[in-house]
């Protein structure tokens, strides 16, 4: 591929630092991830709005000082605010909103960064899936099988930065969103603490707290410098979570020491758990008990059986709200909605406002019974997902069978939206691959707040069993 060869051979800071060392510039690496989206996004369909000439304006300008000046940035096309920018929702029913106006803070601080923004990825309708579907778009594929889902509702986040287009990407999580396509595509994936990013000016929360933008990312460095650049609350937000006691970025390489590392391959609603994704799991827990840490397995008490129930009963309600906040006050038309959409907000206008909240107390509890946990141990692994990514179809939103629908979804993803419930900071680490190759992950979940242990633990399993070195095949040509 002509330009900037090496390009592929960086991390984001890594390329941050050669353009503040004046060995390349912004444009020259700006016009080597264009020539990568434009090779490889026929295969994958992740990029659906292509914003050249706004990044090309936006290095011409002058970037800011910042600690990824230069890097050029994909944003997810789901509730994501960006100046001049139109933003569907992955819905043909919002497929007729006029651009932003403005930016949403969250990328008002990635610009700050100097994030170079140059287009929007795929999600599926409202963000309703773990997968990346929508009518609207086409599939996403997977760029190590295109047969097989990237996983959504990030899907074009992760397979971008699984066919190295670029090496982070935005993404956002409200029931696995960031850790099922980073699971999907051999990828870092951290849903961070609840309100560790703030989602002003438009929203004081979202998804009845369990929403929450970040990214997907190579290295874990990387991930750890963006939260650094992202979080913190804005005026006005209705809470906020503590601040980290020193910069994430310096938790990266620090020891851990030697941690209570709890395991677990139960998944709450009771789904298996396939062979490679068991093995996987068994082999992070024999490397930590290597490096030093305690390590057991250990099922946390909660009340497994209320967990998918009561995401469902959040979503419902949630998903409705968004069928009817059209700006124009205009209601769907036939068909404009995916059935799995329309279904679930039909399904909501029966939810009555106890139902609500006690789902919401629910969700504390739940919360509540972790936190009770970590008192005697401060992380847990599970696997990262139940199966291998399914095949493109298995998880379709114009299914009739609501019931099936969310069955598929949560066969899929045991083991995600239970975090979202309760707020912590977890994230997908890519440690393992099936005999043919295909990336495996563990999950790691930490104490509320405690996203610094989380990014001492995975920068030493990376520097332990480095993955960075792994492309899917359709990144080597």
């Amino acid at each position: 591929m002509s330009g900037f060869a090496e390009y592929e051979s960086y991390d984001a800071l890594g390329l941050a630092a050669l353009m503040r060392a004046g060995e390349v510039s912004a444009t020259e690496v700006l016009e080597a991830a264009i020539a990568r989206v434009e090779a490889r996004n026929p295969a994958v369909n992740a990029v659906v709005t292509k914003l050249y000439d706004h990044a090309a304006q936006a290095i011409e300008a002058g970037l800011p000082d910042g600690p990824f000046t230069g890097v050029p940035y994909l944003v997810k096309a789901l509730f994501t605010a960006v100046a001049g920018v139109k933003c569907a929702h992955g819905s043909r029913f919002f497929a007729d909103l006029p651009p932003a106006t403005g930016d949403s803070l969250h990328v008002a601080r990635l610009k700050q960064a100097g994030m170079v923004i140059y287009g929007m990825t795929s999600s599926c309708e409202f963000g309703l899936s773990l997968t990346c579907e929508p009518q609207l778009h086409g599939p996403s594929r997977n760029p190590w099988d295109l047969e097989r889902t990237p996983a959504g509702s990030s899907g074009g986040a992760g397979a971008a930065v699984g066919a190295r287009m670029l090496p982070i990407a935005h993404a956002s999580d409200g029931f696995g969103s960031i850790r099922a396509p980073a699971a999907s595509c051999g990828l870092v994936g951290l849903r961070p603490t609840r309100a560790r990013n703030t989602l002003a000016p438009a929203f004081g929360e979202a998804l009845a707290g369990l929403a929450i933008e970040h990214a997907v990312s190579l290295t874990v460095r990387d991930n750890a410098a963006l939260l650094d650049a992202t979080h913190g609350p804005a005026p006005g937000d209705p809470y906020f979570v503590l601040p980290p006691a020193r910069p994430f970025l310096e938790e990266v390489g620090t020891d851990p020491g030697s941690l209570r590392i709890a395991f677990t391959s139960k998944a709450p609603n009771g789904a298996p758990v396939g062979a490679d994704p068991q093995r996987v799991l068994q082999e992070a827990a024999s490397l930590c008990a290597a490096l030093g840490h305690r390590v057991d397995e250990a099922d946390p008490a909660i009340d497994g059986a209320a967990v998918v129930p009561t995401f469902r009963t959040l979503s419902a309600v949630n998903i409705l709200y968004t069928v009817r906040g059209h700006p124009s006050g205009r209601t769907p038309a036939p068909g404009e909605l995916e059935t799995v959409v329309a279904n679930t907000a039909k399904l909501a206008e029966g939810i009555d406002g106890a139902s609500y909240m006690a789902a919401v107390h629910t969700a504390h509890r739940i919360g509540r019974q972790m936190a009770a946990f970590h008192e005697d141990w401060d992380v847990l692994l599970t696997p990262g997902l139940g199966t291998l990514p399914p095949k493109l179809g298995w998880l379709d939103m114009m299914m009739d069978d609501l019931e099936e629908y969310w069955r598929r979804v949560f066969r899929f993803s045991p083991f995600t939206v239970w975090f979202n419930l309760t707020g912590q900071p977890a994230m997908m680490i890519p440690l393992g691959v099936t005999e043919s190759g295909f990336p495996v992950a563990i999950q790691a979940i930490a104490r509320f707040g405690d996203e610094a242990t989380l990014f001492r633990l995975a920068s030493q399993l990376e520097a332990a069993r480095p993955w960075i070195g792994r492309k899917p095949p359709l990144a080597e040509q």
